[in-house]
């Protein structure tokens, strides 16, 4: 609940792996479904306190950019379909390096609040070392982090060597319904 809550507030993001050198590999998208009770309302400070199915309980702060926050009400069941999709390609030597970022928000048509978000980022990595044995990368992010990933399939990493350079789609986008108990 509070990664799917936090995807609300933050709006949209995304993730990394590796390619082989002709490739370009598209990570199966996921898909996360939260529906969430409201149970208190403070319209003064913009919080809403949730409780999910489990019975546990978040407040979130609703941004300015969230509209029609006033026809909110405590019973109302909200749902939050979160997706995500990853797309890796090697960079061919010479092109210069993206890092690209781009969100759209769109409100919801129905009688009831809701509406979409989306965010989409594209960054380039440098691969550091590449583990057969695991299957596992480790790249150099642009600002200087190295980070290690386990690949699903070994097969994306044939072919990529320490210094290839890979660019990395990440898209999420977020959809928000409201429903009255009946």
């Amino acid at each position: 609940m509070r990664r799917t809550i936090a995807f609300l507030c933050v709006s949209v993001l995304a993730a990394a792996a590796a390619a082989a050198q002709s490739k370009t590999v598209t990570k199966a998208g996921e898909k996360i479904t939260v529906v969430a009770t409201i149970q208190q309302i403070d319209s003064t400070a913009r919080q809403i306190t949730f409780r999910n199915a489990d019975g546990s309980e978040d407040t979130v702060t609703a941004g300015p950019d969230v509209q029609r926050f006033n026809e909110l009400k405590v019973g109302d069941k909200v749902t939050f379909t979160y997706y995500e999709s990853k797309v890796f390609q090697l960079r061919k030597s010479g092109m210069p390096k993206a890092t690209t970022e781009t969100a759209a928000a769109a409100p919801g048509t129905g009688k009831l609040p809701g509406g979409t978000m989306s965010r989409q980022t594209v960054q380039t990595v440098t691969v550091k070392s590449v583990d057969m044995t695991v299957p596992s990368i480790t790249v150099t992010t642009a600002d200087g982090r190295t980070v290690t990933r386990k690949v699903d399939k070994k097969s994306v990493l044939e072919g990529v060597k320490a210094g290839d350079q890979i660019d990395i789609t990440s898209s999420e986008a977020l959809l928000v319904s409201v429903e009255r108990p009946k």
